[in-house]
């Protein structure tokens, strides 16, 4: 059997699991939820602030609470797969034919189907409270893909760090260390222009930025920079999704390193 047969029966599995746990989508809706409502609410008046781009903050926020619920969903990822190790099913597959790379692959088709089912509800949620997405059903195919993306490349160190550790409690607090500085570390709820020089420096640098600033210029049509004139720049965006996808690559080659590791303790 191929590998890409191989990777249709783990992610069948996978879904599988999700269907009979529709919850999780769910809970892991109720933070954006909150980004979204609440601080859409508490701090419309930011676009009073000179200097700022827009008059409407739910239409900035929206594409980055998007791309947000990804890159945190998919930051739990390897909780799943300890919870596989732990009980023997990750073993049990070692010593089958089927390749590390099709379990990873599969699992990773499940939380793309995740991303793309919460992006879509936040994306209704967003409409209802005034905000719209002038970029059109493109825009939002490539909010979709972007928002995969990381969520892949942040699954994957999830799953090598689960491999590695093979502990609930490392996994929580080192992807936690790293998430919540990358979020604000971002333009998710600030625009650049008004951020202090060394924040404007680092958020180039980001690959959670990477993918909101891609997601933001697509959606709403506006350039990456929203000082600039003129519609969304497609040579940016397809470089932050050129940058994204060398991102997953590398992540994935690290997570099968630390598979292949794991494979030789077992």
């Amino acid at each position: 059997m191929s590998t890409i047969a191989q990777s249709r029966h783990f992610a069948y599995r996978s879904l599988l699991t999700l269907w009979r746990q529709p919850w999780w989508i769910a809970v892991t809706l109720v933070q954006p939820i909150v980004w979204l409502v609440l601080f859409g609410a508490l701090f419309k008046s930011v676009t009073r602030i000179p200097g700022f781009a827009g008059d409407d903050f739910i239409q900035y926020i929206a594409p980055g609470v998007i791309v947000m619920t990804a890159f945190f969903s998919a930051g739990w990822a390897g909780m799943g797969l300890l919870n596989d190790m732990q009980e023997g099913v990750v073993d049990r597959f070692l010593v089958t034919p089927a390749t590390r790379t099709a379990q990873l692959l599969g699992r990773m088709v499940q939380g793309a189907v995740s991303v793309v089912v919460q992006a879509l509800i936040i994306v209704v949620l967003a409409l209802l409270m005034g905000a719209s997405f002038p970029g059109g059903p493109l825009g939002i195919l490539v909010l979709l893909l972007v928002s995969i993306l990381i969520a892949t490349a942040v699954a994957a160190l999830s799953f090598a760090l689960a491999l590695v550790s093979g502990k609930e409690e490392t996994v929580i607090a080192v992807m936690n260390f790293f998430m919540l500085p990358l979020t604000f570390l971002s333009t998710a709820f600030q625009q650049r222009q008004l951020m202090p020089d060394w924040m404007q420096t680092v958020v180039q640098f980001n690959p959670l930025n990477w993918a909101i600033d891609a997601a933001r210029s697509v959606t709403l049509d506006v350039p990456v920079d929203l000082t600039d004139a003129g519609g969304a720049d497609w040579g940016d965006i397809g470089l932050r999704v050129l940058w994204l996808v060398v991102l997953v690559v590398l992540c994935l080659r690290v997570t099968n390193r630390a598979f292949a590791a794991y494979q030789r303790r077992v």
